[in-house]
């Protein structure tokens, strides 16, 4: 099939696909935070000083297009372009709500134009890597290279990191619940101060659930400025006029704001299963970023979890191995399949799951379970925080 797609692809465009006689060591597809992070460290690594390493991207990364939000203990290596910090924190259940200080940790804000502004520069200081706009067609994988088409050239690489997500990738199965984090952001300007910016609304689940996992997230800037966003832990995309609603809805009635004014919208969709993306790696093609499966799957959380994986990865590669053989499956995986399982089985009882959290935990000790740093005895803890039956269910039902 392949090979019928490249053959039509030749066809279709007759003199126009130009070949790159160049073999690259490495070809990294998608210069998002994945691609982006795994170049500026190669180019920072002397190991690879002498490797030729291409990244091809069919955006040119000058627009805001996302924002990344991670918790953090003190200083940290994105410092110089974090946009806000946050001290405390707010969660809202149906019966449960309170304001929690954060210390030792802060919540972060990344904004999507000032990482991709920032590593493209670095990336641009290494003279072995070479960026380029074009957009991916085909990759093909032969005996000894890989070939990655695009809709202008044909590059040959030795190994290829693949970050173009396809959320086909993980819904051919029934193994694993696929759900999706999606949501629609609105950054506002109002007439009068109405928010706190020491304070991130990390979940605000007073809005009406509809049988879903339905919350509120705000990021306020100043005490007039600051990002709402309405979010769904489902299945299913809704309309886009009913996440307008919701946010209009809550904006005045929730935050008593009757004139504002939307300066940017931002909207997505993140893959939260379990599903074992790297089944699709082969001894020369290795999926980064969602696509490898490096979303928290629980949370959707992606930019703190791909920071961790990139070291190991470039580590990894030192030592000659297939790719095939690299994986980071834990035990926090299978706590996040039986989370995903209770979603999967009812997903209007997500509130609860994090009411009780909330409630019994405080936030340090939930970052850190969620950060994958706590030990077993730790772990229980959460977990008993958790409601009982519903997950007594969904592991006798993967275990039986």
């Amino acid at each position: 099939m392949q090979n019928s797609l490249y053959s039509l692809l030749l066809k279709a465009k007759p003199g126009h696909l130009q070949k790159d006689n160049t073999l690259y060591d490495y070809i990294i597809i998608g210069a998002g935070a994945a691609g982006l992070m795994l170049a500026e460290a190669m180019g920072n690594d002397t190991f690879f000083k002498d490797k030729l390493i291409l990244m091809l991207d069919k955006d040119a990364k000058k627009t805001n297009d996302r924002t990344w939000c991670f918790w953090e203990k003190g200083e940290g290596r994105f410092d110089d372009i974090v946009h806000k910090t946050w001290n405390h924190i707010y969660f809202a259940g149906q019966q449960f709500s309170q304001r929690f200080p954060i210390a030792p940790y802060s919540y972060k804000m990344i904004k999507g134009i000032d990482f991709y502004t920032s590593y493209l520069s670095r990336v641009s200081n290494f003279s072995n890597v070479m960026f380029r706009q074009e957009k991916v067609s085909m990759i093909r994988e032969e005996q000894d290279v890989v070939n990655v088409i695009t809709e202008k050239s044909e590059y040959k690489g030795k190994q290829v990191f693949n970050s173009i997500f396809d959320y086909r990738m993980a819904t051919g199965q029934k193994r694993y619940p696929v759900l999706q984090q999606h949501f629609l952001g609105w950054f506002v300007k109002t007439t009068h101060p109405i928010f706190d910016v020491d304070q991130a609304t990390y979940m605000d689940f007073s809005v009406l659930q509809k049988g879903n996992t339905r919350f509120i997230y705000v990021l306020p800037f100043s005490k007039t400025e600051a990002l709402v966003e309405y979010t769904l832990f489902s299945e299913d995309l809704l309309p886009e006029d009913d996440y307008k609603v919701a946010l209009e809805d809550y904006l005045r009635h929730k935050l008593k704001s009757i004139d504002f004014e939307i300066m940017e919208t931002e909207k997505g969709s993140i893959p939260m299963t379990c599903y074992n993306f790297s089944e699709r790696n082969t001894p020369k093609i290795y999926y980064i970023g969602t696509a490898g499966g490096w979303a928290k799957p629980s949370t959707g959380y992606t930019f703190m979890s791909t920071s961790k994986k990139i070291p190991l990865l470039l580590e990894f590669l030192k030592t000659g191995k297939p790719l095939t053989t690299f994986s980071f499956k834990n035990r926090f995986w299978y706590y996040d399949l039986l989370f995903l399982d209770v979603l999967k089985d009812n997903n209007a009882i997500g509130f609860r799951v994090f009411e009780a959290l909330f409630k019994n935990r405080t936030p340090q000790q939930i970052f850190k379970f969620l950060d994958e740093e706590t030990n077993f005895w730790e772990d229980l803890g959460n977990i008993w925080g958790s409601p009982k039956i519903p997950f007594t269910k969904a592991l006798l039902k993967r275990l039986f």
